[in-house]
């Protein structure tokens, strides 16, 4: 089981990128206190999912759902356009951290297991390019792909 201050470390950017980025493609303006909010909520859905005997994986699925009704819900995003975008932006999350991930590890020759079982932190830490990476993409998608007027605002 994750450390509490150390998962949430790790989990709530990652949570705020993936949100912002379902967000900035559904067009919906970025306000980044609701999103850290909502960032911070998903977070805490995750951890209480990881920390049950709950099979892998099950965590993602209620990730997928809450973002799901959130942008539904309190966005106005129609449910279809708010499955893909938030599917999307999950997909997303996961390519980048395997792709950063693994690069990191082979770029300064880091022993996976070890890295797991001894420095925690330092894994922890080794995860948030991709976190700022979505929160990037998000602001460029919201400048590019302006958010619709009528949206409401999230």
């Amino acid at each position: 089981m994750d450390s509490s201050p150390l998962f949430f470390l790790q989990s709530i950017p990652e949570s705020v990128g993936a949100f912002a980025l379902s967000l900035a493609l559904a067009k919906v303006p970025l306000r980044w206190g609701r999103i850290i909010v909502v960032g911070a909520m998903l977070s805490l859905i995750i951890f209480g999912i990881r920390a049950t005997a709950l099979p892998a994986g099950l965590h993602t699925v209620a990730g997928l759902l809450f973002i799901v009704i959130v942008l539904a819900g309190v966005a106005g995003v129609p449910p279809t356009k708010s499955f893909v975008v938030a599917l999307a932006s999950l997909i997303l999350l996961a390519f980048l951290e395997v792709i950063i991930t693994g690069s990191l590890i082979t770029l300064f020759k880091i022993d996976y297991q070890q890295m797991l079982s001894e420095n925690y932190l330092g894994w922890k830490l080794l995860t948030l390019p991709q976190a700022a990476i979505l929160i990037i993409l998000a602001l460029l998608v919201s400048r590019y792909l302006k958010p619709i007027q009528e949206a409401r605002r999230m």
